[in-house]
C-alpha cells in the first residue's frame, strides 16, 4: 500500500472512530480495491454510512474522499508492469472514450502540479543552474525525449552543455569523469526509475556537484540524491508515459533561466537568427501568398 497513506493512518489511529478503525482496517487488507470503489460502496462493504468515509478521508488530511482515492489510485498504477496496464485501461476505459480520457488526466496532471510544486524550490533551482560552468542532463527511456528537449535549448542559453548517453553506465561515468563543485546534473526519472540516473545521480552529489532531479515525488530514488527538487504530477496513459506536466514544468525552466541569462542569451539569438537567414535554414512563409491562393 502507498507508504504515505500507511503512515497517516497510523499516526491518527487513536483519534479513529470505531467505524473509522474499520475502514482503515478495509483499505489495508483490500487497497487495490478500494482504490476503485465509490465512498458509498466502501462505506456499505464496512458497515458505515457515506459521511463517515468522507470524514475519514479529511481526517488523513486529504481534502475529500476523491483525493484519498487519487492517491491510492496512482500508487497502483505505478506498481503494474506494462502489459497490466494496458489490460487496466481496456477494462476500465470504454474505447469511444479514450481521448477524453487520456487529454482530462494530462490536464489534471497539470493541475495538480500547479497546486503542489515549491516555488521556492523552482527559483532555487534555476538560481543554482544559471550559476554553474558545465551542465550535463540525463534522462533514460520515455524520460530521453526530455532530456533532448531541454538539452535543445540549453545550448542556446550555456556554453557548455552536456546531454549524456546513457546506453550503459560505464559510458555515463566515462561522461562525468570531470564533474566537479562548479558544475551541475540534471537527472530525469519517472516511474518506473532508471537505475543508470539513478547512480549518476548519486555519483554527482558524491563529487559536490549540484544536482537537480526533475521527478514525480519527495520519496522518489532521483530526488534522494538532489539538492535541488522538482517534483511533478507523472502517470500513464495505458502503457505509454504521460509527459505533458514534466513537460510543463522544462519550459517554465528553461524560460526563467533564460531571462537571468537575458543579456547572453539575447547575443546568442540574434547571431543564430542571421546565420539561420543566411544559410536558407527555415521555409519563410509568405502570409499574402497563401490568403491569394485560398479555394
Amino acid at each position: 500500500m502507498n507508504s504515505q497513506l500507511t503512515i497517516r493512518i497510523r499516526e491518527r489511529m487513536q483519534s479513529f472512530s470505531k467505524g473509522q478503525r474499520r475502514i482503515a482496517a478495509y483499505i489495508e487488507e483490500h487497497f487495490d480495491t478500494v482504490a476503485f470503489m465509490t465512498a458509498s460502496r466502501l462505506g456499505a462493504a464496512v458497515g458505515v454510512s457515506e459521511s463517515t468515509v468522507v470524514r475519514f478521508a479529511t481526517e488523513l488530511g486529504y481534502s475529500g474522499y476523491a483525493e484519498l482515492q487519487r492517491a491510492m489510485q496512482d500508487m497502483i498504477r505505478n506498481r503494474l508492469n506494462s502489459v497490466q496496464r494496458l489490460e487496466f485501461t481496456i477494462s476500465s476505459v470504454p474505447y469511444n472514450d479514450l481521448l477524453e480520457a487520456a487529454m482530462n488526466q494530462d490536464i489534471d496532471m497539470l493541475r495538480r502540479t500547479l497546486e503542489s510544486i515549491s516555488k521556492e524550490e523552482f527559483y532555487a533551482a534555476v538560481e543554482s543552474l544559471v550559476q554553474a560552468r558545465r551542465v550535463y542532463i540525463l534522462g533514460s527511456r520515455s524520460s530521453l525525449a526530455l532530456a533532448t528537449f531541454m538539452a535543445h535549448y540549453f545550448h542556446l542559453i550555456f556554453e557548455d552543455v552536456h546531454l549524456l548517453d546513457a546506453t550503459n553506465e560505464a559510458q555515463i561515468f566515462e561522461q562525468l569523469v570531470r564533474l566537479d563543485k562548479k558544475d551541475a546534473v540534471i537527472g530525469i526519472s519517472f516511474p518506473r526509475y532508471s537505475k543508470k540516473v539513478i547512480k549518476a545521480m548519486r555519483f554527482a552529489s558524491d563529487t559536490g556537484a549540484t544536482c537537480v532531479a526533475l521527478t514525480d515525488c519527495e520519496s522518489s530514488p532521483v530526488a534522494m540524491a538532489a539538492s535541488h527538487k522538482l517534483l511533478v504530477r507523472s502517470d500513464m496513459v495505458s502503457f505509454v508515459d504521460s509527459l505533458v506536466a514534466p513537460l510543463s514544468m522544462i519550459n517554465a525552466f528553461i524560460v526563467a533561466i533564460a531571462i537571468r541569462k537575458q543579456q547572453d542569451v539575447r547575443a546568442n539569438l540574434q547571431r543564430l537568427e542571421r546565420i539561420w537567414d543566411e544559410y536558407g535554414i527555415y521555409e519563410k512563409v509568405d502570409e499574402n501568398e497563401d490568403e491569394n491562393h485560398v479555394g
